[in-house]
């Protein structure tokens, strides 16, 4: 596994969905970039091509923050069938940033100087 295919640093965002559609054209959906932008815009990647693909069943693309601190994370795409018929889209977003649990402070945020007494 890679850097960033190591453990997320907070708990991941689960989501589920289910569709009437064939898994074939949720996949056609996620994986072609000009049908992705609705579900996943370009502005919103680290790279527009997915770091992992799994043909018809998964995806996970890299993204990173448009505003400071810039954190990064991975959105992953799971579609299988349904028991009903149709699909079903898990959505797995998992922040990866190893920054995340760091005390980040902005540099502009306007709070008081810290203090410290001399020893």
């Amino acid at each position: 596994m890679s850097g960033e295919d190591s453990e997320a640093a907070a708990d991941p965002l689960v989501f589920e969905f289910r569709f009437a559609e064939p898994p074939e054209k949720l996949w056609r959906a996620l994986s072609t970039p000009g049908l992705r932008e609705h579900w996943l815009p370009d502005a919103e990647l680290a790279d527009a091509e997915p770091s992992i693909v799994t043909p018809g069943k998964a995806l996970r693309y890299r993204m990173r923050d448009s505003e400071a601190p810039f954190l990064e994370s991975v959105v992953t795409f799971r579609i299988s069938a349904s028991e009903a018929g149709g699909s079903c889209l898990h959505v797995i977003h998992e922040l990866t940033d190893r920054r995340v649990g760091l005390d980040l402070v902005p540099a502009n945020s306007n709070g008081p100087p810290l203090m410290r007494a001399a020893a």
